[in-house]
């Protein structure tokens, strides 16, 4: 990818392809930046407040949903569970059209709650964020409520530091997969106001196809989430390896 896109059109398509990075990756970058079709600098902005909006939310929301599904005693708890669980077996493609009807009926087509909102909570970070809740001893959590503590300061100031590993490793699956996803922002966004996938795809034309160009632009929008992981990543490995339980 980097190789394509630091050269040429004309020198992408030599036999035997070349194998070192050329001298033209600047100037793809700025005809990428440039060109009309792809909107790109606008499409990742955008990318990067979808994916950090709904990492968040998601994170969040997962945790004081699998909080309670841990911990809290409620009618209903264990079905309710398997309702959400059961979200996760159903294909997302198969819920495309009524979510645009829905869309439809709140006017929010063409904007970026409609790829926004409908994702900030999913089966799998309910489930993800209750198996690590589980973790939390029964004990401590009674020794809050002997303190004091009310449901929510339980959560925040007890059951949430255990939980930081896994909603750091929930946080970052989350936001690479909005920020790749493209079905969904294809149905609902406008070409004009697009997120950094669809501005790759409108990089192509029924004519032609600047490999260099839709190279630099693949490699420009792999730069935020690599230095999400970058950054993110060992702070979440020492949390897992340094215990999450403290007296």
């Amino acid at each position: 990818m980097v190789v394509v896109a630091s050269r040429t059109s004309a020198e992408a398509a030599d036999v035997p392809p070349p194998l070192l990075p050329g001298g033209h990756f600047a100037e793809n970058v700025r005809r990428l930046f440039a060109n009309p079709d792809a909107h790109f600098a606008r499409g990742l902005l955008n990318s990067v407040l979808v994916s950090g909006c709904v990492a968040l939310g998601t994170v969040l929301l997962g945790s004081l949903a699998g909080f309670a599904f841990a911990k809290l005693r409620f009618r209903g708890r264990d079905a309710l569970l398997l309702t959400v669980l059961a979200t996760m077996m159903v294909p997302v493609q198969t819920g495309v059209v009524p979510l645009y009807l829905i869309m439809l009926r709140l006017h929010w087509q063409d904007g970026l709650q409609a790829v926004t909102v409908p994702f900030l909570v999913t089966g799998f970070g309910v489930f993800l964020m209750r198996q690590a809740a589980r973790d939390v001893p029964d004990a401590l959590i009674e020794a809050a409520r002997v303190d004091g503590c009310t449901t929510l300061g339980v959560y925040r100031h007890v059951v949430l530091p255990v939980l930081r590993p896994a909603a750091g490793v929930l946080g970052l699956l989350t936001f690479a997969q909005t920020w790749n996803d493209f079905l969904w922002p294809l149905v609902v966004l406008s070409p004009d106001d697009p997120t950094v996938q669809l501005s790759l795809n409108n990089l192509a034309t029924a004519y032609y196809n600047d490999y260099a160009l839709m190279f630099a632009g693949a490699s420009v929008a792999v730069l935020p989430p690599l230095a999400l992981f970058a950054v993110l990543g060992p702070r979440i490995v020492r949390a897992v390896l340094s215990g999450a339980v403290k007296g």
